[in-house]
């Protein structure tokens, strides 16, 4: 059987790039059970809740919904169950230094298979004020209209 190569999405949290300022992102490896990876295998996941944290010198993911696997049997998994994450260990201090600063969080923004293995794509990111977020949108729909009026002058 020939191995998986590339990348696969199975979630994304487009919202987060709305709600929050992303300063950095890692990709880390994510410790899961086979019922999990089944699920994920079948495109079924969801980072909407989801944050990551610090504790003790390691990385957890907490609050993403993996759905329980449809042909589990009784040792299937809890489906918001606390996921450790597997970075390097300057990562992790890095990491816990800006989230202790204040004001930072941790936001899973993907969750995807490379090469056959799991990983989720975590981001250190600033909360975004309400004006922050309207002017973002404002700015969205200017470029929006600017390159609809680019397009129809090309077209002449």
């Amino acid at each position: 059987m020939p191995r998986e190569t590339g990348k696969k999405v199975v979630a994304s949290n487009r919202k987060a790039r709305h709600d929050y300022h992303i300063d950095d992102t890692y990709e880390a490896g994510i410790v899961l059970t086979g019922t999990e990876v089944k699920a994920l295998r079948q495109g079924r996941a969801s980072l909407v809740d989801g944050f990551a944290q610090i504790d003790r010198g390691e990385a957890w993911l907490e609050h993403v919904h993996i759905p329980e696997y449809f042909q589990g049997t009784w040792n299937n998994h809890a489906p918001r169950r606390r996921r450790k994450l597997l970075l390097h260990r300057a990562e992790i201090d890095k990491l816990a230094g800006s989230t202790r600063e204040g004001g930072y969080t941790l936001v899973p923004l993907q969750l995807y298979f490379k090469d056959g293995k799991a990983k989720v794509e975590i981001a250190l990111a600033r909360g975004k004020k309400h004006w922050d977020k309207r002017q973002t949108l404002r700015e969205r729909q200017d470029k929006r209209e600017s390159d609809r009026a680019m397009s129809l002058r090309t077209n002449r």
